[in-house]
């Protein structure tokens, strides 16, 4: 015996297929909506509802090609559009938290014939809202039979990848794009993901960064980006060589507010091909010291990667990989010698100065500059004896020591540096002996030694540097 939600459901399924015109349907139509927003209707429902939705469907394609082929026929879809409008609501609601509907719906070709209703809405040049609801909801049903539904994700990649995507992220309506990039973002795997690398198919992740840009508030995107695009290197390099600087300097933005979260998506091959990037163009930075010059885009997109890096460096994951990464801490401590060098030749934004002059002075982008050089280099140095000698044979202690006073162009720069030389000096006799000969000819500030719990002290005719705390010696 059918269940009385059962019997209720088929009754209006039953008067769908009696009514002969389209505002016939409708109110059926509503009712069937409300319904489904109950679990307990969305259960009981049978294929034969989601059959008489296909055949309105169906219908309304046949007649919306007739206006896509005939604009004058265009005038007469007011009613079809409303009833698209609310079939589409309709299936919508019977989707969710149902897998069965999803099934049934997807077995009966309802994704099909959705896919194509929407590639013909595109086609249409109107901006009558009455179209453009018609195609949201269109996409909210493809969105929601989508969720948690590996099948029908299957069948939507298939029939709409590249060109429905490409064509919707493209949308000039704010809600068509959003809905879209929910449906990528729900149909994206990591094979998915891969296949976007690809030279016929990066336009596709290009344009999701482009649509990061236009609306820099959408919630789909940003997890377009962050959960699929940033988990392959093998992308985020081919994105990189294709964005201008500005766009690059967006998607390091995107990869700086991940590496913030504990669960970053940064990952292997990322880290170590934006060090390279850094690597490649960290000179760039140096013209920003002529006031001409405090746009240069090249030179921005650098200061960005150089954010990244620090924080990369302070994740135990990533910094193992950049710890061992070519040449990386050796780019570092020399663009840090230029940019000390150039500050001391000439007055500009890498001269320190303690009494900042003017807003623009503050605002400048190499502001922290030094700073954030001398926190990589410390990061790159934690723990690791390699590095720690690198940077004795690069002649960066004393470089380090130059910057520990206070610098308005490089806030906590005495911080950084004081850390800097903690992490040199752990474990590394040679480091220790270095400083104290420096603190013994009036080379090194006491007061920063101090700072880290250091002092100098002779013993049997040779300086050690000790711990000032009851602590071994490092």
């Amino acid at each position: 015996m059918a269940e009385p939600a059962e019997e209720a459901l088929d009754a209006l399924a039953g008067r769908l297929t009696q009514a002969a015109a389209p505002s016939g349907c409708l109110a059926t139509v509503r009712q069937l909506t409300g319904l489904f927003r109950e679990a307990r209707h969305r259960e009981n429902a049978t294929e034969h509802v989601f059959q008489n939705l296909l055949q309105i469907l169906t219908k309304a394609t046949s007649e919306v090609d007739m206006a896509c082929k005939d604009v004058s026929a265009l005038a007469h879809l007011g009613d079809c559009f409303l009833l698209l409008s609310e079939s589409f609501r309709c299936l919508r609601n019977a989707c969710v938290q149902c897998a069965n509907n999803q099934n049934i719906m997807r077995n009966l070709g309802l994704i099909e014939v959705s896919v194509h209703l929407i590639q013909l809405l595109q086609k249409l040049e109107t901006d009558l809202e009455s179209s453009l609801t018609a195609f949201r909801c269109s996409l909210q049903f493809l969105g929601n039979i989508a969720t948690g539904n590996v099948d029908s994700q299957q069948s939507i990649w298939k029939l709409a990848f590249p060109s429905f995507f490409l064509n919707c992220l493209n949308h000039q309506d704010e809600k068509i794009v959003e809905y879209c990039c929910m449906i990528l973002f729900t149909c994206l795997n990591p094979e998915r993901t891969r296949v976007l690398q690809e030279e016929d198919n990066l336009i596709i992740a290009l344009t999701v960064l482009h649509t990061c840009r236009r609306y820099p508030e959408s919630e789909w995107v940003f997890l377009i980006v962050t959960n699929h695009l940033l988990k392959c290197p093998e992308l985020v390099e081919a994105m990189y060589a294709r964005l201008s600087n500005q766009e690059r300097t967006m998607l390091l933005g995107l990869v700086l507010s991940e590496i913030s979260d504990k669960n970053s998506a940064v990952c292997k091959g990322t880290d170590t091909f934006l060090a390279s990037c850094f690597q490649e163009k960290c000179q760039s930075v140096l013209k920003l010291a002529s006031a001409t010059n405090n746009e240069d885009e090249e030179a921005l997109v650098t200061l960005r990667l150089l954010d990244a890096l620090c924080e990369m460096t302070s994740n135990d994951g990533q910094l193992e990989r950049l710890q061992a990464c070519p040449d990386l801490l050796e780019t570092a401590v020399r663009t840090l010698q230029l940019a000390h060098l150039s500050g001391k030749q000439a007055t500009n934004v890498f001269t320190a100065t303690q009494s900042a002059t003017g807003q623009e002075q503050i605002s400048h982008p190499t502001v922290g500059f030094k700073s954030h050089l001398i926190r990589l280099i410390a990061n790159l140095c934690y723990r690791n004896k390699a590095n720690q000698d690198k940077v004795y044979e690069l002649d960066g202690i004393p470089l380090i020591l130059d910057n520990c006073s206070i610098d308005d162009n490089n806030p906590f720069i005495s911080q950084w540096a004081v850390y800097a030389i903690h992490n040199l000096t752990e474990q590394n006799e040679r480091n220790q002996e270095l400083i104290s000969q420096m603190e013994r000819q009036g080379l090194a500030d006491t007061s920063i030694l101090e700072k880290i719990g250091l002092k100098v002290e002779k013993e049997d005719q040779k300086l050690i540097l000790r711990s000032i705390r009851k602590t071994p010696d490092l």
